[in-house]
């Protein structure tokens, strides 16, 4: 019987559900929910569970991935060279809560009101030095490439002139419109290596904007606009005062060989 409820729950669905639940597969096999429970504990199934995913159709993904992996595991000497993962954080809403938190209880979580005032957004652009975790970052009410320029006029401060700069970026349309295609050729030592289309977990700021949005963002109340970019400003100061570089340790074939594995299980799906 173990068989049949593994064998049920990884190969269809209820014919009145997108997936199974105890109780569900409880009725189709005879079993208590306990009995189906255990089952699905033991062989880590959780149907109820789902996470998104996105394949690339970048016919360069190939090409793309080992040029940044390759960046990322063998960077350039630091002494000639600096690598400098680019992109922005947008829509970053100043959310005000309606009212103040209830603080964390012994076996009580923070509890917060589900509704909330907005007081605008605004969007952060950063650049994060691979080598060394440190960032650089600026805020702006507008994502444009008057915008993005400005921020690049900041890296370009920031940097020290003697470095040749590598910068990854995504194909977001303001990253290659002719005025920024004509201050990158102004800037000669700037070297740009784009991510593939529908990859941007392949640029390490990724995991800067999800370690600001767990740790500042998503649980603060920001009355006005001032709040939440000074509230980001702070947090970026925090991390250069000891800042720490993100572990890299997939190479190219390792995440190419992942991706032709899922690819192989999506054709074998029927769907």
């Amino acid at each position: 019987m173990v068989v049949v409820v593994v064998a049920r729950t990884l190969e269809g669905a209820p014919c009145d559900a997108t997936h199974w639940s105890t109780r569900g597969m409880a009725k189709a096999c005879g079993l208590t929910q306990n009995a189906v429970w255990r089952i699905w504990r033991a062989f880590g199934l959780k149907p109820h569970l789902q996470e998104g995913f996105k394949i690339s159709s970048d016919p360069f993904f190939v090409e793309k991935v080992r040029d940044i992996v390759g960046l990322y595991l063998n960077p350039p000497e630091k002494t000639r060279a600096v690598v400098l993962c680019v992109d922005e954080k947008s829509q970053c809403q100043a959310l005000e809560r309606s009212q103040p938190l209830l603080p964390l209880l012994p076996g009580q979580p923070e509890r917060r009101a589900h509704d909330y005032q907005r007081h605008g957004t605004t969007s952060l652009f950063a650049a994060l030095e691979v080598a060394t975790g440190r960032v650089i970052g600026q805020c702006h009410r507008r994502h444009r490439q008057g915008e993005f320029l400005r921020f690049m006029e900041r890296v370009e401060a920031s940097v020290p002139s003697h470095l040749e700069v590598h910068v990854v970026l995504d194909n977001y349309a303001t990253h290659k419109t002719a005025r920024v295609a004509a201050w990158f050729n102004r800037h000669p030592r700037y070297h740009l290596h784009f991510t593939p289309t529908g990859a941007s977990w392949l640029n390490q700021v990724e995991r800067f904007f999800s370690r600001i949005t767990q740790q500042r963002l998503r649980r603060s109340s920001f009355n006005c606009l001032k709040a939440l970019e000074d509230a980001i400003d702070s947090y970026i100061a925090s991390n250069n005062s000891d800042p720490k570089p993100f572990a890299w340790t997939a190479s190219a074939d390792l995440i190419l060989d992942r991706v032709q594995r899922l690819c192989s299980r999506i054709n074998q799906s029927g769907h």
